[in-house]
């Protein structure tokens, strides 16, 4: 049985816009004289899909940038940090070859989840592994003068959060809060339950710094700073889950460095 012809007597043409542009149009057809109705309903539909479009653009942009910046902070951890270790095995390898191979495959195993490419999010457990294998092979350079103590909530080991958001606070307090302190000193990491959060510290007993020369570094962090970990990591803190979420940094000169960070436990769209 043949469907009915329907006779199309009316149309309106609504533009769809995303910042200003004109990126398509949406056509609503009727049996009838398109009236005053069918206009303004068919105005209402297109601002909503124009404010999704806009929505799925934003998202995208937040992505490219997250991973856009993920790889600057895999570029700066190359340098600073794969010399060293390497250098540190070779010293070992005619003293101590059993101690050279546990840390090459420490060195491996570090390299392998730093520089993965599945995914922008991990778990607080994974960071905290691989965390606890780039301390290994640093204690392998410094000996006793770096320690760290670990107290961490059996129940936000889930908690998911941005790839690379732990290692780079790590890293500073060994390379700008105990590696000019003669003595060493201790890091300390926590973390805990907090409700609906995750509360995440970094604590040194480091050197500290001006808090005035911290900001400075941290503003410039995308092209010179020293602190170019820190900026990384607060800029997708907040890109993630919003500007209430980016880092809150202690300091003073002579006072060490503590580093707090905020993770919603839940949020829509970040998943492992």
């Amino acid at each position: 049985m043949r469907a009915p012809q329907l006779r199309v007597r009316g149309i309106v043409v609504v533009p769809l816009e995303t910042d200003g542009a004109i990126v398509g149009t949406l056509a609503a057809l009727t049996t009838s004289t398109a009236g005053p109705v069918l206009l303004r309903a068919s105005a209402e539909v297109a601002r909503y899909v124009s404010s999704q479009l806009e929505l799925a653009e934003l998202d995208e942009s937040r992505a490219r940038l997250n991973r856009a910046e993920v790889r600057a902070l895999r570029a700066q951890i190359s340098p600073h940090f794969v010399y060293n270790a390497l250098t540190t095995i070779a010293s070992f390898i005619r003293t101590d070859p059993v101690r050279a191979r546990e840390l090459l495959i420490e060195f491996a195993d570090f390299t392998r989840y730093s520089f993965r490419t599945a995914g922008e999010y991990t778990t607080l457990q994974d960071e905290l592994t691989n965390i606890e294998r780039y301390v290994r092979l640093e204690k392998a350079r410094f000996g006793n003068r770096l320690n760290i103590k670990l107290q961490i909530a059996p129940e936000v080991l889930s908690v998911v959060l941005p790839f690379l958001a732990l290692q780079p606070l790590v890293e500073n307090a060994v390379r700008h809060g105990l590696g000019g302190k003669p003595n060493g000193g201790t890091i300390t990491i926590t973390a805990e339950n907090a409700g609906a959060e995750c509360v995440i510290i970094v604590e040194d007993d480091g050197i500290g710094m001006d808090p005035a020369r911290l900001h400075e570094d941290l503003d410039d962090a995308h092209q010179s700073g020293a602190h170019v970990g820190l900026g990384n990591v607060d800029d997708r803190m907040r890109s993630t889950f919003g500007d209430d979420f980016g880092l809150v940094v202690d300091t003073a000169p002579g006072e060490g460095m503590k580093i707090t960070l905020r993770v919603p436990k839940f949020r829509a769209g970040i998943r492992v």
